[in-house]
């Protein structure tokens, strides 16, 4: 009965958003208090869920978004965007750029948690697409698939590093086998895919549509490429710096401070505050009115982010995903098809990648220390069913949606395909590895 609620309680908030034209913040609003009542929460409990769901995904996400809007922003104005999107063309040529895009995403994607390296990248693409008239979604699909892939599959990312922990897996051995398998996922769910997307129609929000600066008024291209890339520096030195070092010595402390995302991304937008100077010679005032505008843009992105993670955790609190992943517990399915299969349900049900993990690890370890399961092959295994089918209750959903401005089914026959084939390939490349293992 609680599995049949929750998709009557999907399906009533694709129909508020979709059809009845609801704003998707309170349409989420709606679809928790009637999911909450209809699962048999304490009244109580569903307002405080709403409340911890907002609290927690805003809590992660609110300096990380709006900072990397400021940033983004003053790349796209000083013109450091568009002198990036000229060298990778220039570099590739305009018919290989979604491949540039891909290996950008994927470098990028595996020192940098999937919301910093999306807001980071966002203006790259769109600067790339306003300049060379090229598609948003076909172009910028690619480099988030990349983001997606490295999220999902390769430490240091929260639920992969998670998993390796709790299944006492190796952190090298996983990491090699993810990248044997992630290479190719991304390659057909980016590139290869978009390619069937380059008919629908998106306009990318306006905080992103800039007007053209002329070549030699641009800002230099290291420095177009450098400010951008201080965030990812600085994150892979400090996740390298941690690594190898013992966490009570000031190193170790330094870096894990100056690595943070939101510290990293403040001393980028700082950079790019001296650095990246318009070639109208604005005065502070201008500049910070800029980031004030940047704000006001990203503003309803965050109550809708906030909306799914409050969704996420009236599901969470009424206990569906142990429901789903108990009943599948005694089957006979292959243990890294099984981990898969929870994964991937649980991630359909309550949006979030991670939970659905940390969830499905949980439930399995028991079954999996007396199967004799190889460890590296299932944390692998279950990130890849934690990717599966991103819909309407997932955060990351609806940053695409807003971000690139198109409407809930072209992000269904774009982003929640792409997650799919990700999560897919990333199984049949789990079980030809276990072949050779």
């Amino acid at each position: 009965m609680s599995l049949i609620i929750v998709a009557i309680a999907i399906l009533i908030l694709i129909l508020l958003i979709s059809w009845a034209k609801v704003n998707a913040f309170l349409a989420f609003l709606i679809v928790c208090l009637l999911a909450g009542v209809a699962l048999q929460l304490p009244a109580q409990t569903i307002i405080s869920s709403i409340e911890k769901g907002m609290g927690d995904i805003l809590g992660s996400l609110v300096i990380i978004i709006a900072l990397g809007a400021m940033l983004g922003k003053q790349v796209a104005a000083s013109g450091a965007a568009q002198q990036i999107a000229q060298t990778l063309v220039q570099t590739f040529g305009k018919k290989y750029i979604a491949w540039a895009l891909t290996l950008t995403g994927f470098v990028v994607g595996i020192p940098l948690f999937y919301g910093v390296g999306f807001v980071l990248m966002v203006p790259l693409i769109f600067s790339v697409t306003f300049r060379y008239q090229l598609p948003a979604v076909a172009t910028g699909l690619p480099l988030l698939a990349a983001l997606s892939v490295t999220h999902g599959f390769l430490p240091p990312h929260p639920s992969p590093s998670a998993l390796v922990a709790l299944f006492h897996a190796n952190m090298g051995i996983t990491l090699l086998f993810g990248l044997i398998i992630a290479i190719p996922a991304v390659i057909i769910a980016g590139p290869i895919f978009s390619h069937t997307l380059k008919n629908i129609n998106a306009t990318p929000l306006k905080a992103f549509q800039i007007e053209l600066i002329p070549t030699e008024k641009l800002p230099g291209v290291f420095v177009s490429f450098f400010v951008p890339l201080i965030p990812v520096i600085l994150i892979g030195l400090s996740t390298l710096i941690q690594t190898f070092s013992n966490n009570t010595q000031w190193l170790y402390q330094l870096s894990a401070f100056v690595g943070n995302p939101s510290v990293a991304l403040l001393i980028a937008l700082i950079t790019a505050t001296f650095l990246l100077t318009s070639p109208n010679r604005e005065s502070m005032k201008m500049v910070m009115n800029r980031y004030s505008d940047a704000v006001k843009d990203v503003v309803m992105i965050l109550l809708i982010i906030g909306g799914a993670g409050a969704l996420k955790e009236i599901l969470t609190q009424s206990g569906v995903s142990n429901q789903i992943a108990h009943a599948l517990e005694g089957t006979s399915i292959h243990p890294l098809i099984l981990g898969w299969l929870i994964a991937a349900l649980i991630r359909v049900c309550v949006g979030s990648s991670t939970v659905a993990g940390l969830t499905t690890a949980g439930i399995l370890l028991p079954y999996i220390n007396a199967n004799g399961v190889n460890s590296n092959l299932m944390v692998l295994s279950i990130g890849a069913g934690s990717l599966f089918f991103s819909h309407v209750n997932d955060p990351g959903f609806w940053m695409f949606k807003e971000y690139f401005n198109v409407s809930i089914k072209n992000t269904f026959k774009s982003w929640s395909v792409m997650e799919t084939i990700v999560s897919v390939l990333g199984l049949i490349g789990v079980l030809l590895i276990q072949l050779f293992v």
